[in-house]
């Protein structure tokens, strides 16, 4: 019988045994699934841990491996809603099929995932010109729907359909749980969604608090029922297997300053120590 939370080792992004999760080992996939993987390794991962994967509640490394939860929901039966908390809308209909830039749309391709949203995109993909690229389809059609962040965009911009303001952002939030009509909720944290005092990713900071976080989760344990959840993004050092991936990744990756590994660390594992509790109590 799987564990009802694991630690699933990809990348050594965290310390050993984190928060007293039990590990298992999949060190071994971290340059083969790193940013983008062929369709044959990702199947291949999966036979080979999709019990690990099965685990209601996951906590794995870097945002770069976003991707896996697509291959999580898999195991659900039930009508859900997908509720993701990231800085990036994931929802690239460009390839390759299994990348952490488009996996949204490898959830929306279950019929089991009845409506995806996200929540918190702060970077440039939601918005013109580059907001071509993504799933706007599924947009327009309600099934998915992106929250980014409005506060510096240009007057026009802020009547974005979906966009919020650090002012009322919960406001927001708390109308969205009255529209849901289906009450069992998926819930992944990619922790780049998080201001950068607060989490060290491989990808650009968002503008969420931890705060924010535990309040949103909060409320959605009061009107919903959680019946799985992940979180990513912490950092780790990048390794690649293949040259297109890793061309494609060190284009597609910001230009970020770390600070000490050891400082590192200490963020996310306080940051982890806040918000895991409020996802998988």
């Amino acid at each position: 019988m799987n564990p009802v939370a694991l630690h699933l080792n990809l990348d050594d992004a965290w310390p050993n045994a984190p928060l007293g999760l039990p590990v298992a080992d999949a060190r071994e996939w971290d340059p083969q699934l790193r940013f983008s993987a062929p369709p044959r390794l990702v199947a291949e991962f999966y036979r080979e841990h999709e019990i690990d994967l099965a685990s209601p509640f996951l906590l794995y490394g870097s945002g770069d491996f976003h991707y896996l939860t697509a291959l999580r929901l898999r195991r659900f039966t039930e009508p859900i809603v997908l509720l993701s908390f990231d800085n990036h809308p994931d929802w690239d209909v460009r390839p390759p099929k299994w990348g952490c830039g488009g996996w949204v749309n490898r959830a929306l391709e279950l019929p089991h995932v009845k409506h995806v949203a996200v929540w918190g995109c702060g970077n440039f993909e939601c918005w013109w010109p580059h907001q071509i690229f993504g799933n706007r389809r599924a947009e327009r059609a309600g099934i998915l729907e992106v929250h980014p962040w409005a506060d510096d965009r240009p007057v026009q911009d802020r009547q974005r359909r979906g966009a919020i303001f650090r002012d009322n952002w919960r406001e927001h939030f708390e109308r969205f749980l009255t529209t849901l009509g289906i009450p069992t909720v998926y819930v992944t944290i990619d922790l780049d969604c998080l201001r950068p005092e607060e989490a060290v990713t491989n990808w650009e900071s968002g503008r969420f608090t931890t705060v924010d976080l535990q309040w949103a989760l909060e409320k959605l344990r009061e009107s919903c029922r959680i019946i799985g959840g992940d979180i990513c993004g912490a950092y780790s050092l990048p390794r690649y297997a293949r040259c297109k991936q890793r061309f494609a990744a060190e284009f597609d990756h910001p230009k970020v300053q770390l600070p000490a590994a050891d400082r590192i660390r200490g963020i996310n594992s306080a940051t982890l120590a806040k918000l895991w509790p409020a996802l998988a109590q």
